[in-house]
């Protein structure tokens, strides 16, 4: 295998690791911020149920990826990657959650404008709807959500300890599948734009168990997004767990729960496929943004409560982020691919 590919592949791991560093805070801020679970155990089982939920079902939201713009020359995907890492973590410095989702899909637009090839309006179209549609409907499960925990618990006068242990479990399983979730919908954000010029050989461990040439990639940049969790998530956890809106254990595992709800909604091809089989609507399989899920639940759960609470300031500087997230990364693209292209030799597109 050519070395050469992995030197490329790096800027996809640094994608990974500032992917990590950013929406570990989305899976279990709210728990780490509450003190109802350890920021190490928080950590071991994000990576474990991120690479498991990357590698088994991560496929389905990459074709939408690679329908926005096809970057058909590995140089070309170096970049791509490379500057929606670059934009990711200087708002990661800020202490800012920002949406890779929003970064990749700006960093293939300024690719797609360099190398003069047409960008999918439909396509993108659908993806931006997605930015909308995300939050809203994170809030609105999260309320409804809130509102049947608050009357099963009046109803059940379950005792305080009691109450909390179930919460804490509660906590590290509703993280562990918001984890798989994150890793199935956000993967191709990481390693979307190296499938097609991905050089791995099929694994074949027997007993009916392998993984294609597609899975290895996920695999590895799964590993990536692990790392990042455990060496540079905990600024951006504070700013979830504590800096939007204070937050009770039991508001802490509705909102976990609601994201994750929604990152599967827009993840699963089984489910889209029942849907779609029974004559019913779905929603696209597109790599949303876990920080716009999770900040809904919050905003919906605080509006709720009658707006008290929430800190709006907080809020709108996230907001701004969101913004101006895509439009650095495409930016940066752009003018990255040029350097590339015309300082290095390097080709970054294929006629």
């Amino acid at each position: 295998m050519d070395p050469v590919y992995f030197i490329f592949l790096s800027s996809g791991l640094f994608l990974g690791w500032s992917l990590g560093a950013n929406d570990a805070a989305n899976i279990f801020g709210t728990a780490v911020g509450t003190k109802m679970v350890r920021f190490r155990t928080a950590a071991v089982i994000a990576s474990l149920f991120i690479i498991l939920g990357a590698v088994y079902a991560g496929a389905g939201t990459s074709r939408t990826l690679g329908e926005l713009g096809t970057v058909n020359a590995l140089p070309g995907a170096f970049m791509v990657a490379l500057s929606a890492a670059a934009a990711v973590y200087w708002m990661i410095e800020t202490g800012i959650p920002v949406s890779t989702s929003q970064s990749i899909v700006g960093a293939i637009i300024g690719w797609n404008l360099y190398s003069g090839k047409p960008t999918d309006y439909e396509v993108l179209g659908t993806i931006v709807s997605t930015w909308v549609i995300c939050p809203v409907l994170s809030g609105i499960l999260a309320v409804l959500i809130y509102l049947l925990v608050k009357l099963i618990m009046h109803k059940s006068r379950i005792h305080i300890l009691r109450q909390d242990c179930y919460i804490r479990a509660g906590l590290i399983i509703i993280g562990a599948f918001g984890a798989y979730a994150l890793g199935a919908n956000n993967i191709a954000n990481v390693m979307g734009v190296f499938v097609d010029s991905s050089p791995f050989p099929a694994l074949n461990f027997g007993h009916d168990w392998h993984l294609n040439s597609t899975q290895v990639l996920f695999l590895i940049g799964a590993l990536s997004i692990s790392v990042g969790v455990f060496t540079y998530s905990r600024k951006v956890i504070d700013t979830i767990g504590n800096g939007l809106m204070s937050m009770s254990p039991a508001v802490a595992w509705i909102v976990v729960f609601a994201q994750s709800l929604v990152l599967f909604l827009f993840a699963s091809q089984g489910l889209k496929n029942l849907l779609e089989s029974s004559g019913l609507p779905s929603l696209p399989l597109v790599p949303v943004s876990s920080s716009q899920a999770v900040i809904g639940a919050v905003i919906g759960i605080g509006l709720a409560k009658g707006g008290r609470g929430v800190k709006w300031s907080v809020l709108g500087k996230i907001a701004l982020g969101w913004i101006t997230t895509p439009v650095i990364s495409a930016i940066l693209c752009f003018i990255s691919l040029f350097f590339l292209e015309n300082v290095f030799n390097q080709i970054v597109f294929e006629p």
